[in-house]
């Protein structure tokens, strides 16, 4: 049997949804946590537990010596009603039981007022993405479904430690504790529908997790994955190799790298933005142009033509993504010695960021250097959450807790000579520089400096402005086996495999 869980809520979608699992024959009983102590209906199945969200290590804690039965079923609303499907709760069971996994989650169907005459609703599948090994980041999407097998969650918190007493994290803890000995199973087939969500609600935002305000959530996320890595072999004492010598001659001591591909908008400011920089030392600008079509070909070309330090290149090659525009520039024999990222719809945020970036890599032997960042709409007007400094990064566990985050900062600038001996970057349009710093963090220090250098300008122009569902789970499940694989590398380094 299975023993449902649910929030507390104060609307008719929380009442149907708790209705739905109340009817379902497979489930003994229905916990709802917080309300202090009220429910909607009575019913011998209903008990409440009062108490914080079942993300807080000491909810979950009592929820999981509440429970008798062979399975915990966790409820995620995000503000609408869910719908189990017919024969959806026994499905789960067989493949837990069948797979003798540690969690099954499914896909589901989102359904939602379409704005049409009649107010007719619009229903369209909503896929998950499957878990593996490099799936540690703390926002990764479950769905509003979870069925914990609790022979497993006991088994894990019996050998790998109990929950900590966390506000947020401990839902995280238990997953990755679950996750060391047992899988993580993924139904590709839709067993529920999420009824007029509430848009966002429950559901993090791109910048969440750099958010100050969010600062002691991070704090504990970043200590269950710090775990999860000891637990599983894969983390990285503070101990690091120096960078090796370079014997290459450079043309300029650095490079302002930007990769380019219709921007005719936005990349004269940008190519301005590198071209203004105030230095003592040589510098130029190199810009990829991965053939435009949308006149951003005739803009460069204007522009070189007036200043020598530009260099203006087109690959020979039609097969090019970003990350292997970057290559173009950095085996280039223009390339300087440290080569400095600049999006072609960025900026730098004064004439002086290139100076403080060549200046920290000049007194300190890194192999990377990042800066900090401010959030500017297209206007340049600050958005929140303002300054992205991540000062959450610390030279003991940087490199660890960047397993568990989406991105590291900007501007991102790299020891050239570095780089061409190890290979250059991934040639993918999403997560090269994020695959680069994790690489090269595994043996080198990484330099951060927390001032703003940077404009990160959000506009509907950005790629990652507006992706489809699709994209989102292909771009995050490129990041996971990214991981995945730094994990596998460090276990390696490591001596545990």
């Amino acid at each position: 049997m299975i023993t449902a869980a649910i929030h507390h809520g104060p609307d008719k979608a929380f009442e149907r949804t708790l209705r739905h699992f109340v009817g379902e024959p497979l489930v003994e009983k229905v916990v709802v946590v917080g309300g202090g102590g009220q429910l909607p209906f009575s019913s011998p199945k209903c008990e409440s537990l009062k108490g914080e969200s079942f993300l807080a290590g000491r909810t979950l804690n009592a929820l999981l010596e509440r429970v008798r039965t062979g399975y915990l079923l966790l409820l995620f609303t995000q503000g609408g009603e869910v719908r189990p499907g017919p024969g959806a709760v026994e499905r789960l069971r067989a493949v837990a039981e069948t797979t003798g996994a540690g969690v099954v989650y499914p896909d589901y169907w989102e359904e939602g007022e379409a704005g049409h005459p009649g107010g007719s609703l619009h229903r369209c599948a909503h896929p998950l993405n499957d878990y593996q090994e490099g799936s540690i980041r703390d926002d990764f999407d479950f769905g509003c479904l979870m069925l914990f097998s609790m022979r497993a969650c006991r088994k894990a918190l019996k050998k790998l430690g109990p929950m900590p007493i966390v506000k947020r994290a401990g839902l995280y803890d238990l997953r990755l504790k679950v996750s060391v000995g047992h899988e993580l199973v993924h139904l590709r087939e839709p067993l529920y529908t999420l009824v007029a969500p509430v848009t966002g609600a429950g559901r993090g935002t791109l910048f969440d997790y750099v958010d100050p305000r969010n600062r002691e959530i991070q704090e504990e996320m970043e200590a269950a994955a710090t775990r999860h890595l000891k637990n599983t072999g894969a983390w990285l004492r503070p101990r690091f190799m120096e960078v090796p010598r370079c014997a290459e001659d450079f043309a300029v001591c650095a490079s302002v790298v930007i990769p380019v591909q219709n921007r005719a908008r936005t990349v004269a400011e940008a190519v301005e933005s590198a071209l203004s920089q105030k230095t003592d030392f040589s510098f130029n600008v190199i810009v990829v142009d991965n053939h435009s079509t949308d006149g951003t070909t005739r803009v460069l070309s204007g522009l070189a033509r007036r200043h020598s330090i530009l260099k203006h290149l087109v690959p020979g090659r039609t097969d090019l993504s970003i990350g292997g525009c970057w290559n173009q520039a950095v085996y280039s024999e223009h390339c300087g010695r440290y080569a400095v990222q600049l999006d072609s719809d960025d900026l730098y945020s004064g004439p002086h960021t290139l100076q403080k970036v060549v200046g920290m890599f000049q007194g300190g032997d890194y192999a990377m250097v990042i800066g900090s960042y401010t959030l500017v709409d297209a206007g340049l007007n600050v958005m929140p959450p303002g300054l992205v400094d991540h000062r959450e990064w610390t030279e003991r566990n940087g490199r660890n807790n960047a397993l568990r985050i989406n991105g590291l900062g900007a501007p991102r600038a790299f020891d050239t000579a570095l780089l061409r001996r190890v290979g250059g970057f991934l040639n993918v349009g999403y997560g090269e520089d994020y695959e680069m710093a994790l690489r090269l963090s595994r043996r080198y220090r990484i330099g951060r400096i927390y001032e703003s250098l940077y404009l990160c300008r959000r506009w509907e122009g950005n790629t990652d402005a507006a992706p489809s569902i699709e994209e989102k789970n292909r771009n995050d499940a490129f990041k996971d086996q990214v991981r995945t694989l730094e994990m596998r590398a460090r276990r390696r380094m490591n001596g545990s495999e």
